[in-house]
């Protein structure tokens, strides 16, 4: 084997572990206080994952296991910079960042989501991005309005 092969067989193998950053919102990254600390340990889990692919001998194998965890790192020390955290609501009157709400939809079905980042948006734990459309509807709403999402009907029916 050629040293000239080896070298490109490294660069090859060194562009195929460099991994595109992850995508960051251009809507202001607003986070509750919870949302903060899940973003700085994330970062911690990051950097710790990172260096531990770096001890790795192998410089390939080391290259592979780092790329995840470095563009985790960027992403989230990003995330962490940017971070601007909002108060808790001031009041229940009407629906703001952080606020739970209560509705219930045309078909019958009452959900309950909680206003959050969109690092911390989970619907399936309740949570939802304020940028999402559904958010942005109930945004300044109060208890008894009726907004339309999609053709449906969302009562409110209680703000927490």
């Amino acid at each position: 084997m050629s040293v000239a092969f080896t070298k490109e067989e490294s660069a090859e193998t060194a562009a195929e572990t460099q991994l595109p950053d992850r995508p960051v919102s251009p809507h202001p990254n607003l986070v509750t206080n919870a949302g903060l600390k899940a973003l700085e340990a994330q970062l911690l889990q990051a950097q710790t994952a990172y260096e531990a692919a770096q001890k790795i001998e192998d410089v390939n194998e080391r290259r592979r296991e780092s790329a995840l965890p470095l563009r985790d790192a960027r992403y989230f020390a990003s995330r962490v910079r940017t971070a601007q955290v909002m108060p808790a609501p001031a009041s229940t009157e009407q629906i703001a960042f952080g606020s739970t709400v209560t509705f219930k939809r045309g078909d019958g079905r009452v959900q309950t989501y909680t206003i959050v980042g969109e690092d911390e948006a989970d619907p399936n734990r309740g949570m939802i991005s304020y940028v999402s459309p559904v958010a942005r509807l109930l945004m300044g709403k109060s208890a008894g309005d009726v907004v339309e999402v999609t053709g449906q009907e969302l009562e409110i029916l209680t703000i927490a």
